[in-house]
């Protein structure tokens, strides 16, 4: 095991992972930019270096920088979190170069599942139903032929990355043109990369997707499935899980098709294989994620796996010690994501509190929301033994949370899960939109 690890990121997330480590009894190292010198994780961690400027160009994204660092101050290995480089291989390469772990898929298989065409075909050999669409396109052109051959309404997606970036629903022919400049120059700006490919739009639909952890000696494991059907702008407000469009029957057919495709990869670590439920039941394949995911949180409040002390141990080399037929998925778990509105100083916070109620949160005497970053600022998490039960405790939860000092996204959260679709959970993408 690791005696010494660096987390490469900031706000909620770099404080989730430090806590993991000191649970484990692994010292911390703290990267910041100087925007972030008074950042809780800065201070939680055993140490603290300043890598750069607040721009996230010259810190959080410095990959020869980090790896100085995690050189210096004798860490072995590098936690990335989600975001910024959690999804770089040529970041996760560096790392091996110079004797470091890092903690995700190694730099090839990253490299492979990133390549969001070429995974689609890999998949589809090995039983999942993809998306139908193109492979990667190199010309406006390409992009036109393959939307006629398809047929309209399409989607324009990013190559690599995510977040919702490098995105644009195109209607009709004569919408093409502008929305491949958006999205190939949106793309470029935010991965260096300004590859797109082209798939058949599903509507109506559900954002359903399923959580894997696999180890270095083949096991794989699915924690079941996340619903993140509630978007707006591509963005992820609220997730839970289980999926209240998704029957038992569907659920133990999807994830057995998924442990066996990821296991015919060869992939390790920990992954999100991201599908469309559309209205008949079917799940369109759409691309896996190689890092944790923002949401990560439902799925440990309902299986009660940590998975970030998983994700070290398998960088580490040590196997899971549950199979499949361990994982019970019973209950409801439910997440809101608070975004800040606007920039500000934390004047006062109120954290609501009682069993199965959780906030991840970087939020501290002093914190400040700057324009540098992204703009969530926690993640408030509940569970019960019913859905029914969790939204009442979800409600409840969020009428208690208190945030001053800048504005916050909490009563749009309270009115979006107070909506008759939501509470029925008879909803789908199309939301947000009619909002």
């Amino acid at each position: 095991m690791f005696s010494k690890i660096l987390v490469a990121n900031r706000g909620e997330i770099a404080v989730r992972i430090i806590r993991a480590c000191k649970e484990m009894g692994i010292a911390t190292v703290a990267v910041y930019s100087e925007a972030d010198r008074n950042a809780l994780h800065v201070s939680l961690a055993d140490q603290s270096w300043c890598i750069g400027g607040p721009e996230a160009s010259n810190s959080y994204l410095d990959e020869k920088q980090i790896v100085s660092t995690a050189l210096l101050a004798g860490a072995q290995a590098i936690h990335p979190g989600y975001g910024f480089l959690s999804e770089n291989a040529h970041f996760a390469s560096l790392c091996q170069q110079n004797g470091i772990v890092f903690i995700g898929p190694d730099p090839q298989r990253m490299e492979q599942v990133g390549d969001k065409a070429t995974l689609k075909e890999l998949m589809a050999s090995h039983g999942l139903q993809v998306i139908p669409g193109a492979v990667e396109l190199h010309s406006l052109e390409e992009a036109r032929a393959a939307a006629d051959r398809i047929g309209y309404p399409v989607m324009l997606k990013a190559r690599l990355g995510g977040g919702g970036r490098g995105i644009r629903l195109v209607q009709t022919p004569k919408d093409l043109e502008e929305n491949w400049q958006q999205a190939t120059t949106e793309a470029f700006n935010s991965f260096g990369d300004g590859g797109l490919y082209l798939e058949k739009y599903i509507h109506p639909a559900r954002h359903v997707e399923l959580q894997i952890l696999a180890d270095e000696q083949g096991n794989v494991v699915c924690l079941g499935e996340r619903d993140c059907s509630l978007q707006r702008r591509h963005q992820k407000l609220v997730e839970e899980s289980p999926s209240p469009a998704v029957s038992p029957e569907q659920r133990e057919r999807i994830m057995a098709q998924a442990v066996k495709a990821v296991k015919a990869i060869g992939y390790v670590g920990a992954g999100t294989l991201e599908f469309l439920l559309d209205e008949e039941g079917t799940f369109w394949f759409m691309e896996m994620n190689v890092r944790l995911q923002v949401e990560h949180c439902v799925t440990e409040m309902l299986t009660d796996i940590d998975l970030v002390k998983w994700q070290i141990r398998i960088a580490a080399g040590v196997p899971l010690r549950f199979a499949q037929e361990d994982i019970r998925l019973t209950g409801s778990a439910i997440e809101c994501r608070i975004n800040a509105k606007s920039c500000g100083k934390l004047e006062m916070i109120h954290v609501p509190g009682g069993p199965h109620v959780r906030f991840d949160t970087a939020l501290a005497e002093g914190s400040e929301v700057t324009p540098y970053y992204d703009a969530l600022v926690g993640k408030l998490i509940v569970y019960a033994k019913t859905r029914e039960k969790a939204l009442r405790k979800l409600r409840a939860a969020l009428c208690e949370l208190v945030i001053r000092g800048f504005d916050t996204n909490i009563e749009e959260q309270l009115n979006v899960i107070s909506d008759e679709r939501f509470v029925t959970g008879e909803y789908d993408l199309t939301f947000m939109g009619s909002r």
